[in-house]
């Protein structure tokens, strides 16, 4: 049996269907997403999403959904099902799946009576191409399989409308019919390993709903077109081969191309490898420039999620060449000293104060993993230096270096650190000032490009940055340390500090190099522990602060207004079982093991095989937001790691 299966018995309850999501990417961008009946619940499903040059290279939706009708004597079982308006399913094709399993590629097998049909999902590697394999396992009768595609040509944050500027004409192909809505669009290729019998009778069905952005307060009804059906006449036995993709391809190639992308998958057999699937889903390269997309399935690049999740997505499989070409990327993209916060669809952001700190961080892990600092002073000496001169004179948004050494920034509307969420052009979190966890990531910084220079034999700069990160420890303790409260404050502005209790004061214990003695970061866990750690990772406010937010809900504001009041953030589960292994070792790991188990149940429950990007605060800690999420699943595969190093 499949690691993660479901049977009957948990697939004849919709409402729990609905919640989990299964995805397949490819390295060129594209993916292929829906839940475990095939019931698109976000506009961002579909089975064939990808990337169009022609509209800023962003994804788009072409194929929504293909519905299946299997057919005996005149008789027709509508496999397919979509939600439209006043919670009406139609068809209710769920009612007819007896098992899904997700690996090696998602499987679903139907039950009509004496028919049985499997259908297995492949999207390709490395084309915009996805696959579905039917095969007719068993029938009494002869049996008709009809195919009817619902076609939607747009953008992954738009939704389709009825319209009369549709091109309603199709191109016969061979085995197929190949449609494009509008032009400027890259052509949609449908064609199957076997001839068939395509009827075009075009027509839209309207008010397909989309429960999560109705959740969300989006517009959640869109208008699907429908070109027409292809049949295929099955015996018992028999299998065909069906291709939606957006070149033209050879019929009789689909059945070796589908045994040969099915043979380089490999199914997952544990948490671990579950999660190192996921790993390389996140992957992507444009250009011939490998990337990482921060989150499924609607984040694109994000620099700072970059830097955070390519130890524990790249080096804990061993790809260091990956590594550095996807620094190498994002180096191209600055502008001044500062990475892009996020790569968007016409244009690209630069406006935090972290992600250039993060950057050595990353760069940090690396050198640890291969010894090669004078290597990297060599390669990155230039860029190292180029930051810290910037943020030590001071650079955009008021970011500078105070007398004491601290990183102060700050500038009206703009979120500046990983707290970003903004409500009507306000950030929810405002944090100018000195925020810990940015002086933390400037202090370990300073210390990691001393080490580097020491390696590369550059003693000026070892001495001068040396000097500034000695003043910058003494200045941090005093600046944000209160012995009354037992931990730090989250952030300071002159003479106010706000000791509200939120998880950015870990770094200061996680990081390789701490401004803290080994007494303070014990009292931090202690405080974390207590008032922030969960199953799912940490919460981002103490339930005990007045302005608290247990669930993750409600319209875009609602949820933009919790997101860091309470919200539970996994990744910071990385972090604090670095920080916990650091300060006691082989003692440290059934606390850390325990950590890390705590998360296998839920890679059954959003995103299937995947963490999520958020979770309630209050138990039962309900999965939000992306449902799979770079940074989640690297952190966990750290954790993993270390657990595994120190049992060495």
């Amino acid at each position: 049996m499949a690691y993660i299966h479901f049977d009957k018995e948990q697939l004849i309850n919709l409402e729990y269907c609905l919640k989990r999501e299964w995805l397949r990417t490819n390295r060129a961008g594209a993916y292929s997403a829906s839940t475990i009946v095939n019931c698109n619940t976000r506009k961002y499903h579909g089975l064939l999403v990808v990337p169009q040059p022609q509209f800023g290279n962003t994804p788009h939706v072409l194929l929504s959904a293909l519905h299946e009708t299997v057919i005996q004597h005149d008789a027709e079982f509508n496999l397919g099902i979509h939600k439209y308006q006043n919670n009406i399913y139609h068809p209710k094709g769920h009612k007819y799946v007896r098992d899904f399993q997700v690996d090696p590629v998602p499987v679903i097998t139907y039950r009509v009576g004496g028919v049985v049909l499997v259908k297995e999902i492949l999207f390709s590697s490395n084309e915009e191409m996805m696959m579905i394999k039917y095969t007719l396992r068993e029938a009494h009768s002869p049996t008709t399989l009809r195919l009817t595609p619902f076609l939607a040509f747009r953008q992954i944050h738009a939704l389709c409308k009825a319209n009369n500027d549709v091109h309603k004409d199709y191109q016969p192909v061979p085995h197929g019919a190949a449609f494009c809505m509008y032009p400027g669009y890259a052509t949609l290729f449908l064609q199957s390993s076997v001839e068939n019998k395509y009827t075009h009778l075009p027509d839209w069905y309207y008010n397909v709903e989309y429960t999560h952005e109705k959740l969300g307060g989006y517009d959640y009804l869109e208008d699907l077109y429908v070109p027409g059906h292809m049949e295929f006449k099955l015996k018992k036995g028999e299998s065909i081969i069906v291709s939606a993709s957006i070149r033209q391809i050879k019929p009789k190639a689909l059945e070796e191309k589908f045994a040969q992308e099915l043979k380089s998958r490999t199914a997952a057999t544990d948490f671990r490898s579950a999660l190192e699937s996921s790993a390389r889903q996140f992957v992507i390269t444009k250009n011939d420039n490998p990337e990482i997309v921060a989150g499924y399935p609607w984040y694109g690049i994000l620099g700072r999620d970059t830097f955070m999740a390519l130890p524990g997505l790249l080096l804990t499989r061993g790809d260091t060449s990956t590594y550095l070409r996807i620094i190498d990327s994002m180096i191209a993209l600055m502008k001044g000293i500062f990475f892009p916060t996020a790569v968007l669809d016409k244009h690209t952001e630069y406006h935090s104060v972290d992600t250039q700190l993060w950057f050595f961080w990353a760069l940090q892990k690396y050198a640890a993993h291969t010894h090669q600092q004078q290597k990297l002073w060599q390669q990155y000496q230039e860029i190292i230096k180029k930051i810290l001169d910037a943020y030590a004179e001071g650079t955009w948004f008021n970011i500078r270096m105070q007398s004491n050494g601290l990183i102060t920034a700050g500038e009206e509307g703009y979120p500046l650190t990983w707290m970003n969420a903004v409500d009507q052009g306000r950030p929810v979190t405002p944090r100018a000032g000195n925020p810990v966890e940015v002086n933390a990531l400037w202090y370990n910084a300073i210390m990691f490009a001393t080490e580097l220079a020491k390696a590369g034999g550059d003693k000026p700069f070892v001495k001068n940055w040396s000097r500034i990160a000695h003043q910058i420890k003494v200045a941090f303790v005093e600046n944000f340390w209160s012995e009354t409260n037992g931990y730090l404050a989250d952030f300071t502005n002159a003479d106010f500090k706000d000791f509200s209790v939120r998880p950015n004061m870990l770094l200061a214990a996680s990081l390789p190099y701490s401004p803290l003695d080994e007494l303070k970061r014990k009292k931090i866990l202690d405080v974390v522990a207590r008032e922030l750690l969960t199953p799912r990772g940490l919460r981002t406010l103490s339930p005990k602060h007045i302005r608290y937010k247990g669930n993750y809900q409600g319209n875009s504001q609602q949820r933009d207004e919790a997101c860091h009041q309470g919200t539970v953030v996994p990744w910071l589960a990385g972090h604090y079982a670095e920080a916990y292994l650091m300060l006691y070792g082989k003692d440290g790991l059934p606390v850390v093991k325990n950590i890390f188990k705590s998360f296998e149940d839920e890679i059954q429950k959003s995103g299937l095989g995947s963490i999520s990007e958020f979770f309630d605060g209050d138990p039962p800690h309900d999965a939000a937001g992306a449902t799979h999420m770079a940074t989640a699943v690297a952190e966990l595969l750290r954790i993993e790691q270390m657990i595994r190093q120190l049992e060495k």
